[in-house]
């Protein structure tokens, strides 16, 4: 494997991003999921896979942080969709004052990431707990669904993907340029952290299993000249 080229986007240039923040709470008029949302969600997706294996596909935070327990992994690449910066977030990473871009699938293109499998006599559970970790609200409902994805031995799968498509009201379409999401990302955070931290995440996890996102590679290069822009305009007044 040819050794990875340094990143623009440094943990050192990530640091100053960091705000102490507070978290706001919930939206006015967000819907969360209650327990028994999540219990009949879980019952639904478990008897959709049935005897099949179980495998759940990580393209972004899920890969450094997946929030479930797994017993195998592998690289996979869904077609037909591609990583986007377009879910507006006002909590987590961002705020009301200053939100932030969170990542999803978005249709077109390609997407390598990683998929995990989950542990046959653990399905339910595990969906749960993944459920709990990716929806939490009304209007992502329609954010998660089944995807096939072809592993690098050419075996086709269907994987538990989140945040892929969707109707939510928080997605921002048409798709906003890569110039105007570094804007974004190298100035939200909220009491979760940065968004230019959840994009190094992404990038340096990636590279562990040799995946080079052209999208991604680009963006942290604009989010690493956004900051050290931000730092000089400070620096001057």
């Amino acid at each position: 494997m040819p050794k990875p080229l340094p990143l623009s986007l440094t943990p050192d240039l990530v640091e100053l991003c960091f705000r102490d923040e507070t978290d706001p709470g919930l939206p006015p008029g967000w819907q969360p999921l209650s327990d028994q949302d999540f219990a009949a969600l879980a019952d639904r997706l478990t008897a959709e896979i049935g005897s099949e294996p179980l495998w759940i596909f990580a393209y972004g935070s899920l890969i450094w942080k997946p929030g479930f327990e797994s017993i195998d992994r592998k690289r996979a690449t869904a077609f037909g969709w591609h990583r986007s910066f377009t879910l507006h977030i006002e909590r987590g990473r961002g705020t009301p004052q200053q939100p932030g871009l969170m990542m999803m699938l978005s249709r077109g293109g390609r997407c390598d990431g990683v998929i995990y499998r989950v542990a046959d006599g653990d399905k339910r559970e595990q969906i749960e707990s993944a459920l709990r970790r990716e929806v939490s609200h009304q209007d992502s409902l329609d954010s998660f669904r089944w995807l096939p994805v072809r592993t690098n031995e050419g075996e086709t799968i269907r994987a538990l993907t989140f945040w892929a498509g969707g109707r939510s009201p928080r997605i921002i379409r048409p798709l906003p340029p890569l110039e105007e999401v570094a804007k974004v990302l190298a100035r939200a955070c909220g009491h979760r952290g940065s968004c230019a931290e959840y994009l190094y995440n992404t990038v340096v996890h990636l590279a562990e299993f040799g995946i080079r996102d052209r999208n991604l590679w680009r963006l942290q290069h604009l989010v690493a000249q956004e900051i050290r822009q931000m730092r000089v305009t400070d620096m001057e007044r």
